[in-house]
């Protein structure tokens, strides 16, 4: 996903308050990052770990950088921000970058669906395939090899 203005480097000082997070930035400098994934992101919010932010150019916030992305010890990026997931998502399927997803003809974001009219992120449709429903999910409980979700126990997460 292409960020604008990109995204910075850090290294990970603490995580606390749920939404705040502690940084030091490559020229040293201790910053404030809000953290907007309420969830225990285990495995992504290890002290040490390279974090990615993004800052904002409104003068009003009380914390203008956002805590974005993790990148795990071997390089992978996890998506901490949950706002973020399924614009990352989109910006794939849309450049057809999902292997599995190739080939469909247009692509529709919230629809709703089945008896209860629930909505799913995104549905791809073409005339020689079935319909295809994409529901996204930011997965930030980390282990080696495998991500789960939720992270932490939900009633919304049972629906």
């Amino acid at each position: 996903m292409e960020f604008t203005p990109a995204l910075q480097p850090a290294r990970l000082i603490a995580r606390y308050k749920r939404f705040l997070a502690d940084v030091v930035t490559q020229e040293g400098e201790t910053l404030t990052l809000h953290c907007p994934n309420t969830g225990a992101m285990t495995g992504c919010a290890t002290p040490g770990d390279t974090v990615w932010y993004s800052t904002s150019s409104v003068a009003t916030r009380k914390y203008p950088h956002t805590w974005e992305l993790t990148e795990t010890r071997d390089g992978a990026l996890i998506c901490v921000n949950t706002l973020r997931a399924n614009a990352v998502v989109k910006e794939a399927l849309q450049a057809q970058r999902l292997p599995a997803f190739a080939g469909y003809e247009s692509l529709q974001s919230e629809v709703k669906y089945g008896a209860e009219r629930s909505r799913i992120d995104f549905m791809l449709q073409a005339s020689d395939k079935v319909n295809c429903y994409i529901e996204v999910k930011s997965v930030t409980l980390s282990e080696p090899d495998s991500g789960y979700f939720p992270d932490a126990v939900t009633a919304r997460g049972q629906k």
